[in-house]
């Protein structure tokens, strides 16, 4: 936690603030060690206070207050950004940065309407959590291996007859049973002319001899999710179904092989999109080929057109996900959870990416 404070105290310096509010729940808890739901963080360069409410000080006095996180735990009683404010106030900042993306209008126009003069700054925390340390590359290599079981185990259940609904149940109930807090978003399960949705979220459905069922889910350990897509096909495929999953596989492979230390978020989708695009189906390739994941499902960077980030950096843990989607035919996507590293990356998703016949 000393580590992690003193980069949010130099990223304090850097943006010429005072202080610091934060309330998003992954940035709370990544820089106090907080699991509850409910609480604001202000960082000063000598001050660390967590406000919460009466629910949560015996939890947050546990977690926040260890001698390498230092927090004062101030419990509000009535509005917390009253109490914010008073703090604030009392320690006589001027100038305070707030989440730009996750600290509501509400909030914001409470909290200026009671500070007055006091500047407000939105910024962007999300990229300080990008580098994992060592304990977080151990508890998503934790969640990997979860779900890569619940594949494992999944394919055994698969049939013709039962409902994609039925499928996602017993994917996130696996992962219970392995030690999943919850599952790490809304389980897809797209069977069919469905697997051409790219979020194609479980639907009643029943799987048919001859669809591809594509699968993505994940796992959450001790907060740090995994993020794992499988395409399988039930029953022999036909040559359509081959050649599509192999241009898929192509590009996820291509993929893996293009993440480096020394290339843009940018520049490795552009790699990999060129590879569907030359194959005349870049059209039918319309989301990134990747994103951050830990202590949330979508993290900094991300590995699209769109990225804005600069060259990735070791120990970032990004996602590797191409896929083609053919309305009314089907679609196929290959992800694996990756992390970079000097060289390359390492694979932490071990589960099969060859073309599964059930």
């Amino acid at each position: 936690m000393n580590a992690r404070l003193s980069n949010l105290r130099d990223f304090l310096f850097k943006e010429n603030l005072d202080a610091i509010v934060i309330n998003k729940p992954e940035n709370r808890r990544y820089f106090s060690g907080f699991t509850g739901t409910s609480g604001i963080l202000l960082i000063s360069a000598k001050t660390s206070d967590l406000i919460t409410d009466f629910r949560y000080v015996e939890q947050a006095t546990k977690q926040a207050t260890k001698q390498a996180t230092c927090f004062k735990i101030i419990e509000h009683k009535q509005s917390i950004i009253e109490i914010l404010a008073e703090v604030i106030q009392r320690n006589g900042f001027a100038k305070i940065g707030f989440e730009g993306d996750f600290f509501t209008y509400n909030e914001f126009a409470q909290l200026a309407k009671v500070t007055h003069d006091i500047q407000l700054k939105p910024v962007e925390l999300d990229a300080l959590r990008s580098v994992k340390d060592k304990l977080e590359i151990d508890d998503l290599k934790k969640a990997v291996e979860i779900s890569d079981k619940a594949f494992e185990y999944i394919l055994s259940f698969i049939k013709p007859g039962i409902s994609e609904l039925e499928v996602a149940v017993e994917l996130e109930n696996y992962m219970r049973k392995l030690g999943s807090q919850k599952p790490a978003f809304d389980t897809i399960v797209a069977s069919g002319i469905r697997s051409s949705l790219p979020h194609g979220v479980a639907s009643e459905k029943k799987i048919e001899d001859g669809d591809f069922v594509t699968m993505d889910f994940g796992a959450v350990f001790n907060g740090y999710h995994s993020d794992i897509t499988r395409t399988v096909c039930v029953g022999k495929a036909t040559a359509k179904q081959k050649d599509i999953y192999q241009l898929v596989l192509d590009a996820h492979l291509a993929g893996e092989a293009a993440i480096s230390i020394h290339k843009t978020g940018k520049e490795i989708d552009n790699e990999v999109r060129q590879i569907i695009i030359n194959a005349g189906y870049g059209k039918f390739f319309g989301h990134g080929l990747g994103h951050g994941v830990g202590l949330a499902i979508h993290e900094f960077p991300r590995l699209s057109p769109l990225s804005k980030c600069g060259k990735l950096r070791e120990n970032m843990v990004v996602t590797v996900e191409p896929g083609v989607y053919l309305p009314n035919w089907g679609g196929v996507r290959i992800e694996d959870t990756v992390v970079v590293t000097a060289n390359g990356c390492e694979v932490l998703t071990k589960s099969s990416k060859h073309l599964i016949e059930l």
